[in-house]
């Protein structure tokens, strides 16, 4: 299995955020119960220093999997994408060599 970082960015729905966190968490416990997903955790908008607007918050998750293709489609029955809070998506295959996850 190859260790990817999967990037989220929400869409700016505070509301939609907190009525569908709770689904959101236990499908995301599911997948680190399967052994599928190693971390995740929310990540603050980023404010920018030029003045531009900030950019969207987001999330950053750890998935163990075949391919980038196979930890997205894990990840697209989440509930926040299935309801349209999740605004963009990449994963990237991260080479761990020191730490927890190495």
């Amino acid at each position: 299995m190859t260790t990817y970082a999967v990037t989220y960015v929400y869409a700016d729905d505070a509301a939609g955020l907190d009525a569908h966190r709770a689904e959101h968490r236990a499908f995301l416990r599911g997948l680190h119960e399967a052994g599928v997903l190693r971390a995740s955790g929310p990540q603050p908008a980023v404010v920018p220093r030029d003045g531009a607007p900030p950019a969207g918050a987001g999330a950053l998750l750890v998935l163990e999997g075949d391919s980038a293709g196979d930890v997205l489609a894990a990840l697209d029955e989440d509930p926040f994408r299935k309801v349209g809070l999740i605004t963009e998506r990449s994963a990237r295959e991260w080479n761990v060599v020191i730490g927890g996850f190495a």
